[in-house]
Order: structure tokens, then C-alpha cells, then sequence
């Protein structure tokens, strides 16, 4: 006998889920009795964007009023992607792949032939008007460099600069990767960061694609362990309430531990005091989430509220497939809370991910 030759249900039909939960009512066709349960849908956001991207860097457009945002195209062995998609959204949940952006095997750029790596961006009014200088590591030979294109728009056509405009390691040692760019809102100052086994940092010329030599600092954060907050690569940088906040990951990309830590700092170039719990995301195995790290952060443009976007091991079998989990990632965005003295609460990484953000 079916179930419907003993009950009627009410309501029928197509539901609107999105204001709430339904109720639904289950009568009984025998004695006419009641039973009423409810019935919620919800949809999981992370990743936000399909397929393997890795290294996500997150941009909110004064010019466009559109987020955008800026990966490293995954899925490739050795991480040997040689291009850079942009993506756009109205809401932080809908994503719009714009096209390729920059392709380093091709005639875009002259010094560099592939592994397209872990990019960044910043806008920036000059004369009036707005310029987008997008950085990025690409393969000079034998060794790793970081170079910088330039568009009117955030989503291109972007014009490479020519040749790279960090060459060589100022430790002597590790790669020149995982490049970062702040301006400081203070002084309207310009910064970049980069390095893996090191953190450098130096100030911007005006033109925003040369480096004052004489600024460059190693800023490595000192001590800790694979368990906190030893300092490995992917540094990000950002302000809030007067404090500059250091980011950055621990371990490696294809290891279930890769994470991310924090410290503070009085200034732009450090020195940088490493918070009493530096920890500010890690997997969760119970929901089968590894490898949380690589991160950027975005402020609402309207409010003080924060979200963290980051990759993820590819989701649930990345921690079975050994080396090359390190190159099939996956992009979330999760939010970010501070407690009242502005230490970075722990992020707990989620599937539903966030929801579209308020206009």
C-alpha cells in the first residue's frame, strides 16, 4: 500500500525555501488525525567556484562595485598551470568566470613561460583614475620571479610590465612566490610582500611596478612549529582599528595540517608580533576539510564584517591522493570574527560556505 492511499499532504506543489522552513501538514485519510513537521533546504556554497583553483586573491571594486576574484588555475602536475582566470560577483555567492586574464605561455608575457602561481591585486586611484596592478609568480628559467600586469578595469586587458620586478631572494634562499600587495590607508603607501622559507617586504614606488630597493626587510616571523605557527609562505597583509595584521600558512600545500596563522603590528614592515593564539584557521576533520590555508581577506565595503577566502584539499578524497592533493585544490569563503580586542577568533571552515551579502 502507498503512502499517499493513507495520508494527504498539505501543502503540494513547488515550495519557496528561501524565506524559511515549510510546514508541511500530514492528515490521516483512516481518522482524520494531524501530524505537522517542518522542512528546511539549504545549499552548500564552498567551493564558490567550480573545478580546481588554488591561491585565491579577493578584490572589492570601488570602480565597479563587483568583487572579484583572482586564483591559481589548479589541476595541473607540478602545479604548472601557465594562466590566471578572473571571476566576478554581485553577491560573494554567484561567481562569473570574466576569461583568462593573463596566459604566461603566451605573448602576454615576454620573461616568464609557466607555472602561473599565486597572484594578487590592488586598486588604485592615480590621476583620477582607477588602475588595477595585478602580481603574480611565473617561471624565469630555472627559478621562480614575480612580475606585474596593469589594466584600467579589474577584469583587463591587462598589460604585463615587461619583465619581472623581483628577481632574487634577499635571504640568499627559497623561492620568489606567493606575492602579496597592501596599501596602507594611512598614508596611501604602497607594500609588497612575497617570499617561501621567508617573508620580505618593501615598499612601492608611485608607479606601482618597481620596489624601493632600500626598503626591503625580511619580516619572518621567528620560532614556532608545523603545529602553530612556523612560517612557511603566503604572507597577507591588512588593516583594521589601527592594527596591521600579518597572515600567513604553515606547512605544506599537500599536507591536511596546512593552515593558517597570524600576528600583529604597529606598521607596514613588522616588526610583527605573533598573537598568543596564532592559529587563525585549520582543517576539520570531521567534516572532512584539510588543508585550509593560502588565504586573503575582504572587509564589507559598508560594514565591519570580515570574511577569510582561502583552498581547501579537493573534497572528501584530497587526503588520499598523497603529493597530488597539493595541486587539486579547491576556493571557499567562510566569515571572519574579532573578539573586542581584535584578535582574529578561530575560523571554523564550513561546506554551506557564506551567504550572498547584504547590498
Amino acid at each position: 500500500m502507498e503512502i499517499d492511499e493513507l495520508y494527504t499532504l498539505a501543502p503540494t506543489g513547488t515550495q519557496n525555501f528561501s524565506d524559511g522552513p515549510v510546514t508541511y501538514t500530514l492528515t490521516s485519510k483512516a481518522d482524520g488525525s494531524k501530524e505537522e513537521f517542518q522542512v528546511k533546504v539549504s545549499a552548500d556554497h564552498n567551493p564558490v567556484i567550480p573545478g580546481y583553483h588554488a591561491d585565491p586573491e579577493i578584490l572589492y571594486s570601488k570602480k565597479n562595485k563587483k568583487y572579484y576574484l583572482y586564483p591559481t588555475s589548479d589541476g595541473f602536475a607540478g602545479w604548472s598551470g601557465t594562466s590566471f582566470d578572473c571571476f566576478s560577483s554581485d553577491d560573494l555567492v554567484i561567481w562569473k568566470n570574466e576569461h583568462t586574464i593573463l596566459d604566461l605561455a603566451s605573448d602576454q608575457v615576454k620573461w616568464a613561460s609557466g607555472n602561473a602561481w599565486a597572484p594578487c591585486i590592488e586598486e588604485k586611484k592615480i590621476d583620477g583614475k582607477y588602475k588595477y596592478f595585478f602580481y603574480y609568480s611565473g617561471n624565469a628559467g630555472p627559478r621562480k620571479e614575480i612580475g606585474v600586469a596593469v589594466a584600467d578595469d579589474p577584469a583587463g586587458p591587462f598589460v604585463d610590465h615587461g619583465s619581472s620586478i623581483v628577481k632574487d631572494s634577499p635571504t640568499g634562499h627559497g623561492q620568489q612566490i606567493d606575492v602579496d600587495v597592501f596599501t596602507d590607508p594611512k598614508t596611501n603607501k604602497s607594500y609588497l610582500y612575497w617570499g617561501n622559507g621567508y617573508m620580505a617586504g618593501a615598499e612601492l614606488n608611485d608607479d606601482m611596478v618597481s620596489i624601493k630597493q632600500e626598503t626591503i626587510k625580511i619580516l619572518t616571523p621567528e620560532g614556532g612549529t608545523l603545529k602553530d605557527y612556523a612560517y612557511r609562505e603566503a604572507t597577507y597583509v591588512f588593516y583594521r582599528k589601527g592594527i596591521y595584521y600579518f597572515m600567513w600558512s604553515v606547512d605544506d600545500t599537500a599536507s591536511k595540517n596546512y593552515h593558517v596563522a597570524y600576528g600583529t603590528s604597529k606598521s607596514p614592515l613588522g616588526p610583527i608580533e605573533v598573537a598568543a593564539q596564532p592559529i587563525a584557521l585549520q582543517q576539520d576533520p570531521e567534516a572532512e576539510i584539510f588543508g585550509t590555508a593560502h588565504n586573503s581577506v575582504l572587509k564589507d565595503p559598508k560594514r565591519d564584517e570580515w570574511y577569510i577566502v582561502y583552498h581547501r584539499l579537493t573534497r572528501p578524497n584530497g587526503p588520499s591522493m598523497g603529493n597530488a592533493a597539493g595541486y587539486n585544490r579547491e576556493v571557499c569563503i567562510d566569515r571572519m570574527y574579532f573578539d573586542k580586542k581584535g584578535n582574529i577568533l578561530p575560523v571554523k571552515p564550513t561546506l554551506h560556505g557564506v551567504d550572498a551579502i547584504k547590498k
